[in-house]
C-alpha cells in the first residue's frame, strides 16, 4: 500500500492532521490506531471516565520504580482507541500557560510563541461561554461549561479568595492565574474528543484511510528519509510495509512516539546498542527527559449529601439517557486553581483540582466508598 501521508496515532493530535491534511483531495492519507474504535459507551457518558481507567481503552503503562515516591510504580492512564486520550481525560480544557510556549521560542523555534499560536486555538474551538480575543465559535472542537455543578465548587472558590486567590472565569483568557471553573472539551452532554470533533466528520472522504488495530513496529528509512511504516493488525500476525511518498507523522503520544523512534534506530547510539538495535540516526535526547505532574490527594468529609460518591443511581441514569441532564452529564472535576507559590515567578507553579468525589485512587474508581466527601 501507498499513501501521501502515514499518520501513526489517532489521538489529540492524529485526529486534529487527519482532518486537515484529507481536506486537500489530492492527498491520500493513511490513519493508523494501535486501539479500536472508540464505540464503548463509558467513552461518550462525561461522568463515567474514571471508568475507563484499567480497561480495554487505555494502555494502562507503569512506570518504573520511582525512588522518591518510595519506589512505586506510578500509574500512567493512555488512551488506547481514536481519539487516544481525549477519549479517556476527564475533559477539562486547559491549552497551558502562554510562557510555556514562549519558552519554546526562546529555545529557537520561531513561529511557536503564544502569539503565533493562539490563532490556531481560536480557529479549532467552538466556545458556548466566550466569543473575544482568546476564544473562537466557528471550530470544530465544542468547548463548554459543566451542564450539572455542585455547590461545593462554588464553595472552593470562594475558600481560595479568602487565602487571597483571586477569582478566575477564564483558565486560557487573559491571565491563567487564580481559581474557578473549569470548562470542558464536550458537546449535548456527551464527551467531544478528537475523534468526534475532527475525525467523525472527515470520515466520508474518500482520500482519508482509517485503519484501527495497527500496531505500528517502526519507521522505515531510506538513507535519512522516512518512507513507511511496518505495522501488523493483530499479535504474531503478518508484518506489511506500508509506503509513504510524502511524510511519515507520528503521534502516538508521549510513551510511544519515542519508542517507535528508538525503534527505527533513531536515538542515543549507546541506548541503542545496548538494547541490541542498529543506529540508523544517532540523536541524544531521544526517550529522555519525561516528566509528568506530580499528583497529589486531599480528602474531605461532606456532612451534606452533594458529592459524586453515590450518583450511580437509576434515576440519575434515566435522566442523563432520556435529558441529558444531571450528574451524569458532566465531569466530576469541576473546578480548580493556578497559583505562584513565591514572588517573582513569571507563571504558575502549582495547579488545584476540586473534584465533590471522595477516594484515595481517582484513577480506580470500583474502590470509592460511599461516604460523602470531596478531593
Amino acid at each position: 500500500m501507498k499513501f501521501d501521508y502515514i499518520i501513526v496515532g489517532a489521538g489529540s493530535a492524529g485526529c486534529v492532521l487527519a482532518n486537515r491534511l484529507s481536506a486537500n483531495p489530492k492527498n491520500q492519507v493513511l490513519l493508523l490506531e494501535a486501539g479500536g474504535k472508540d464505540r464503548k459507551f463509558e467513552i461518550h457518558v462525561p461522568a463515567a471516565y474514571s471508568k475507563l481507567h484499567h480497561s480495554e481503552v487505555n494502555w494502562n503503562f507503569f512506570t518504573e520504580p520511582q525512588p522518591f515516591v518510595r519506589n512505586r510504580r506510578m500509574y500512567q492512564p493512555r488512551g488506547k482507541a481514536l481519539g487516544g486520550s481525549s477519549s479517556i481525560n476527564c475533559m477539562a480544557y486547559i491549552r497551558g500557560n502562554r510562557e510555556d510556549y514562549n519558552d519554546w521560542e526562546r529555545a529557537g523555534n520561531r513561529g511557536w510563541g503564544y502569539d503565533d499560536l493562539l490563532p490556531y486555538f481560536r480557529k479549532s474551538e467552538h466556545n458556548e461561554q466566550f466569543q473575544n480575543q482568546f476564544h473562537g465559535k466557528n471550530g470544530l472542537l465544542n468547548v463548554t461549561r459543566n451542564r450539572y455543578v455542585t455547590p461545593l465548587a462554588g464553595a472552593f472558590v470562594a475558600a481560595c479568595g479568602e487565602r487571597g486567590i483571586p477569582a478566575n472565569d477564564d483558565f486560557n483568557g487573559a491571565s491563567q492565574d487564580g481559581a474557578g471553573p473549569f470548562q470542558f472539551t464536550i458537546k449535548a452532554a456527551q464527551r467531544h474528543s478528537t475523534a468526534a470533533a475532527f475525525l467523525r466528520p472527515a470520515l466520508d472522504r474518500r482520500n482519508l484511510h482509517v485503519m484501527t488495530g495497527a500496531q505500528v513496529h517502526r519507521v522505515v528509512l531510506d538513507g535519512q528519509r522516512a518512507i513507511g511504516v511496518e505495522t501488523s493488525t493483530r499479535p504474531g500476525g503478518p508484518i506489511e510495509l506500508v509506503r509513504a511518498t510524502k511524510d511519515v507523522i507520528l503521534t502516538a503520544g508521549a510513551f510511544q512516539s519515542p519508542q517507535l523512534l528508538l525503534l527505527s534506530g533513531i536515538g542515543p547510539a549507546d541506548y541503542l546498542h545496548d538494547m541490541g538495535l542498529p543506529t540508523r540516526h544517532a540523536l541524544p535526547g531521544v526517550g529522555d527527559n519525561l516528566q509528568d505532574h506530580l499528583f497529589v490527594n486531599m480528602n474531605v468529609l461532606c456532612n451534606q449529601r452533594l458529592t459524586y460518591n453515590n450518583v450511580e443511581t437509576p434515576f440519575n441514569l434515566l435522566k442523563y439517557l432520556l435529558l441529558k441532564k444531571g450528574p451524569i452529564s458532566a465531569s466530576p472535576l469541576e473546578a480548580g486553581a493556578f497559583v505562584r507559590t513565591r514572588e517573582g515567578l513569571d507563571r504558575p507553579d502549582i495547579q488545584l483540582h476540586f473534584a465533590p468525589v471522595m477516594g484515595y485512587d481517582l484513577h480506580d474508581y470500583p474502590s470509592l466508598p460511599k461516604t460523602e466527601g470531596f478531593t
